[in-house]
């Protein structure tokens, strides 16, 4: 992977994630304007749920995500993860976000797709928290477009499917098992409508980003996760 083409690396990226997809029974279900294959200085925000939702973004469109530093460490998932470009952040350290704001900055000006979760730590999918804006900074900087996703694991009777989600204090083996046990899990992914930045602030742009999320999942607000960045 780190020695591939860029075009190649997204290809490759898309295709193990599809084949990860299938493995675990899990089908994708997509809503809404799908992004075009050739978009780019793009900053993509979804709420987050489980360690699936990268892989089922993925699936659909290669992007270069940002995520905290934990997931480098988990089995398997963290290694093919890392290296397919990921930025990894360490909320814990607050100054760590204006490392991350230069680097997607720098990502974003180069043409990259970028994707991050500002809320900043998983649900089990029953709410959603606030949404930090630091990160944002880097789509302001860049005059990147925003793209809103909002993922939603339902059920037959459409209630959260709260087996999905990888969150608390559950571990990666344990979310696996309870994901493979599943007949066939759905993720329904949501393409909401682009958002310009031109003329935004960080804090208007994350903002409407929330916004749009919040009034298509219609889900409770929950509270502020206190290792989260602002």
């Amino acid at each position: 992977m780190p020695f591939t083409k860029k075009n190649w690396r997204l290809a490759l990226t898309r295709w193990w994630c599809k084949s990860l997809l299938n493995c675990f029974n899990i089908k994708v279900i997509t809503h809404g304007t799908l992004p075009d294959t050739n978009i780019s200085n793009t900053m993509f925000v979804a709420n987050h749920i489980s360690w699936v939702d990268i892989h089922s973004i993925n699936s659909i469109i290669p992007l270069r995500f940002i995520a905290k530093i934990e997931v480098e460490s988990w089995p398997v998932f963290g290694y093919l993860v890392s290296k397919s470009g990921t930025l990894f952040i360490n909320r814990n350290i607050r100054k760590d976000a204006a490392r991350i704001i230069e680097m997607t900055t720098a990502s974003l000006a180069d043409g990259d797709n970028v994707c991050f979760f500002p809320e900043g730590t998983t649900t089990d999918g029953t709410h959603i928290l606030p949404f930090k804006s630091s990160i944002v900074q880097a789509a302001i900087n860049t005059n990147a477009k925003i793209y809103p996703v909002a993922i939603f694991y339902p059920l037959p009777d459409k209630k959260a499917n709260i087996e999905m989600a990888y969150a608390g204090e559950t571990t990666m083996a344990e979310s696996m098992l309870q994901i493979l046990n599943l007949k066939q899990p759905i993720v329904e992914l949501h393409f909401l409508a682009q958002i310009d930045c031109e003329g935004l602030t960080r804090q208007a742009a994350t903002k409407i980003a929330f916004e749009a999320i919040h009034a298509k999942l219609a889900l409770p607000l929950g509270p502020s996760h206190p290792n989260s960045l602002a």
